[in-house]
């Protein structure tokens, strides 16, 4: 099995690009928001490290957000809890997946978790900045604090790129993306 991970900026098309490789899918951002909604494990972890901010099951995002915005060790603590679930998820995904020719890995902190292996092939998603900020901003419940916070502990984008394999330029049209994947299968098939 050859594992294909998706890296990028926030916004930068990432899932989608993901999406539309033809092949499995794991979306750490999806599970995490299944945890989120349907994980009672998780939500009594998340409640007695944060009881201030985590009330209600299933967990509302606004109470992560606000845990977040309080204080900066909230993030690390969220993190901590919800990653070690994110990798079992990720680990049942490839067993089911392990007879796959190709399976794609959309993890937003791929590299800053070392979650990726010396032989994965890293695509990199290339979004224009102004572009990535307008689209967030039509998203329900952007947070541009969040969003800040989040983005300060990804690496720069310069260091995605150099360990990146392909770049996809993503000018969120359909065809570029179809042509980049393209593009990209034909030179690892």
């Amino acid at each position: 099995m050859i594992r294909i991970g998706i890296i990028g900026n926030i916004g930068s098309g990432k899932s989608y690009v993901a999406q539309n490789f033809g092949y499995p899918v794991f979306n750490a951002d999806y599970e995490v928001a299944q945890l989120y909604q349907k994980d009672k494990k998780t939500f009594t972890k998340l409640k007695k490290s944060l009881p201030k901010y985590i009330q209600s099951f299933p967990i509302e995002k606004n109470e992560i957000s606000n845990a977040i915005l309080a204080n900066k060790n909230n993030l690390k603590k969220i993190i901590k809890i919800v990653h070690a679930e994110i990798r079992k998820k990720m680990d049942d995904f490839l067993k089911k997946y392990k007879y796959k020719k190709f399976v794609i890995l959309d993890i937003p902190l791929l590299l800053e978790n070392n979650i990726n292996k010396k032989k994965d092939i890293l695509v990199f998603v290339q979004s224009n900045q102004s572009d990535i900020l307008k689209r967030l901003k039509k998203r329900k419940n952007f947070n541009k604090k969040i969003f800040k916070k989040f983005k300060n502990i990804q690496y720069p984008n310069s260091y995605k790129k150099k360990k990146s394999d392909f770049i996809i330029k993503n000018d969120f049209k359909k065809k570029s993306i179809i042509d980049g994947i393209k593009s990209i299968q034909k030179e690892i098939t």
